[in-house]
């Protein structure tokens, strides 16, 4: 299980497995352990175990495996980064395990279980507008359980500034192998000033005073670390999407607070929209492989793009209480080139409607939806 740190993947695997011995690295006389004698650090346990912390030693994987294959053990792992994992693991243990993903909160997921499906079926118009009253919360302070649970905004934010401090840079340089902290912070406060632009490695290099290997480097942290995501361009074709400039968002609208780095209320709104669908989206709760956003050989864009198994949605993201037909243009070009395509806008007003053939959603339809 793979996801941020502080994101609740020990709390929620101790509370599905509480009878499953568990050990985590963290502790440094088991991590010294796991480095001596990883078979012997895995023989601790008959049947089953945990093992959390899985990224400090990627070499224990081996071990993992012998356990598997030899022992017919089940190894339950946890990590809040795939850094030397995915090179580790990639063959040691193909075929044999399962990744999952556990995202920090979806917005309202304390308040109980979800009440309808994103995009398929009406929320509660008094669930709307208790969305829209909790919505500004959401979007500056995130879905990270330590910030959900505190009782006033200073503590929320001193939660935010302490994961700066400790994850968002010591912790990323000691799984890394990264010295040079500043060049780090600077990655970092490029991604949150370019949010919804795209991500050329040339530029970024510049912007930060960094080598183009090294930017590259420092990108890869951060996407490998799950503190941020690419959005890839869905008009190229698939041989292309994958080498073409791409978009960066954050995994939680948080780390833009804990940053401290002034950005819009369009660039807030968008990157807080989806990271939301993308956690539903690690989730398994909205089925498609990866999210897209699109632009034109003209230079029309589109928010996001979404290939599920019955249609492909377009989604624009709007900061306006009145949308207009304007607003929608860019989708009805797209909904019309080509058949089960559906348009949607999204937008911080409170009603449901439509604009011609383009359903519009307030950004509040989220709140408590899979």
């Amino acid at each position: 299980m793979l996801g941020p740190r502080r994101a609740g993947k020990t709390s929620l695997l101790k509370m599905l497995f509480p009878q499953i011995p568990y050990r985590t690295l963290d502790d440094y006389d088991l991590l010294n352990l796991a480095r001596r004698d990883p078979k012997g650090f895995c023989s601790f346990a008959k049947e089953k175990l945990i093992i959390d912390e899985i990224q400090r030693v990627p070499q224990l994987l081996i071990a993992v495996k012998y356990a598997i294959d030899e022992e017919k053990k089940v190894v339950l792992m946890i990590g809040c980064s795939s850094l030397g994992l995915e090179s580790s693991g990639a063959e040691t243990l193909a075929g044999r395990v399962r990744l999952l993903e556990c995202p920090t909160f979806c917005w309202g997921e304390e308040k109980g279980p979800p009440t309808h499906r994103s995009f398929e079926m009406p929320a509660d118009p008094l669930e709307i507008k208790e969305a829209d009253r909790a919505m500004r919360q959401a979007m500056i302070f995130g879905g990270f359980p330590e910030v959900i649970v505190a009782q006033d905004e200073e503590t929320k934010k001193e939660i935010l500034r302490n994961y700066r401090d400790t994850y968002f840079t010591k912790d990323l340089l000691l799984l890394s192998n990264i010295q040079n902290a500043d060049g780090l912070m600077a990655i970092l406060a490029y991604l949150a000033i370019s949010l919804g632009s795209h991500i050329e490695i040339s530029n970024a290099s510049h912007e930060c005073g960094l080598s183009q290997p090294t930017t590259k480097k420092y990108l890869n942290v951060l996407y490998s670390s799950r503190l941020a995501f690419k959005l890839y361009g869905y008009q190229y074709g698939p041989a292309k999407r994958f080498t073409r400039a791409a978009k960066t968002y954050f995994s939680d609208s948080g780390i833009l607070k804990a940053l401290n780095i002034h950005v819009s209320e369009g660039q807030i709104l968008e990157n807080f929209v989806i990271s939301e669908i993308e956690k539903r989206r690690k989730l398994g709760a909205i089925k498609c492989d990866r999210l897209y956003y699109y632009k034109s050989a003209g230079g029309a864009e589109i928010d996001l793009i979404m290939e599920t198994p019955a249609q492909t949605l377009a989604i624009e993201i709007k900061q306006t209480k009145k949308p207009v037909a304007r607003d929608v243009r860019h989708l009805q070009k797209f909904v019309h080139a080509a058949e089960k395509r559906r348009g949607i806008l999204l937008y911080t007003g409170t009603e449901p409607g439509r604009i011609q053939d383009i359903e519009v959603l307030p950004v509040q339809h989220l709140y408590r939806a899979l």
